[in-house]
């Protein structure tokens, strides 16, 4: 059975295709791309105080969540491009982030906690 993450690579794979854009689609475009997108994102937020951000109106809600497609989009094409599972990664990192900030020790806190050894 086909998660929603694959049918959607797959739909943006074929959205590619069908246009000729696989060539424009290496990873670091991809990855460029994505990064830009993040910034638009991030523009949406800058000069709001953390409470605006936390309670958006209607209209700067669909800009925010136009913004978010674009980044998920460009990070679902990157990672089919790169043959990436998205949720394993994810998962991954979250073990990773599990291990390094036990909750007794940071609990509250927004330090950062210093790199696994490998």
């Amino acid at each position: 059975m086909r998660t929603e993450l694959e049918e959607l690579a797959g739909r943006l794979r074929e959205f590619a295709s069908v246009r000729d854009w696989e060539q424009f689609h290496t990873p670091k475009n991809l990855a460029m791309a994505l990064a830009g997108e993040v910034g638009e994102l991030v523009a949406e937020f800058q000069w709001l105080t953390a409470d605006e951000s936390a309670g958006l109106g209607e209209e700067e809600l669909a800009r925010v969540r136009s913004e978010l497609g674009d980044v998920t989009l460009y990070l679902v094409r990157l990672a089919d491009r790169l043959g990436v599972d998205l949720v394993e990664a994810a998962h991954a990192k979250l073990d990773e982030s599990d291990r390094r900030y036990h909750p007794d020790q940071y609990r509250g806190s927004a330090k950062k906690a210093p790199p696994l050894p490998s």
